[in-house]
């Protein structure tokens, strides 16, 4: 079962991501953790990712695409669970071209939507718990529009998709979970 976990920076993806690898025996394909990584190695790629994160902008579909193929053709993950990524209608089709060579499919999509209020006082728990460099306000507020405006082609593309789901991203993440786990029956 391939699931993608969406919304805006600081929906509770990562946290849902984690609790349904848990459950479901599967691997999480965070891009944000793919870059974090990429920046904590001091890569030529990290270094291009850093300068986009501290400027509230989304790192590009191709720096973004080459770390992903690594990860859908990679044999041992059968199972994946998409955390934050497609965040745009072309990433999106990417993704669909990626797991269509890979003879794989996505069979339940999570849209975690969450306002603007709730995003920059989860944003600031973040900050002191995770200490994370792009958990600024400013820069989550720029990536939280810079977000929402970018993912209205991505909501239109999966609303119909028949294993779309929309969850009130603002409830507390055990009842995320309870609902999530409701849909998926785990």
């Amino acid at each position: 079962m391939n699931i993608i976990i969406f919304g805006p920076p600081g929906a509770g993806k990562g946290t849902q991501a984690k609790i349904l690898v848990q459950k479901l025996n599967s691997f999480q394909v965070s891009t944000g953790e793919m870059l974090r990584d990429e920046i904590k190695r001091d890569t030529e790629i990290g270094k291009k990712i850093l300068n986009n994160m501290e400027h509230g902008k989304f790192v590009s579909d191709e720096i973004v695409n080459k770390l992903l193929e690594n990860i859908i053709f990679d044999s041992k993950k059968k199972k994946l669970i998409f955390d934050g990524y497609p965040r745009t209608l072309n990433q999106a089709k990417n993704l669909e071209s990626l797991l269509s060579k890979s003879n794989k499919k996505i069979d339940y999509i999570f849209f975690l939507n969450v306002n603007k209020d709730a995003i920059l006082k989860r944003i600031e728990k973040r900050k002191i718990l995770e200490k994370r460099s792009d958990d600024d306000a400013n820069t989550i507020l720029t990536r939280y529009d810079i977000y929402m405006k970018e993912t209205k082609p991505l909501l239109d593309f999966y609303s119909s998709h028949e294993g779309f789901h929309e969850v009130d991203g603002s409830l507390g993440i055990d009842e995320i979970t309870s609902k999530i786990g409701l849909i998926l029956n785990v």
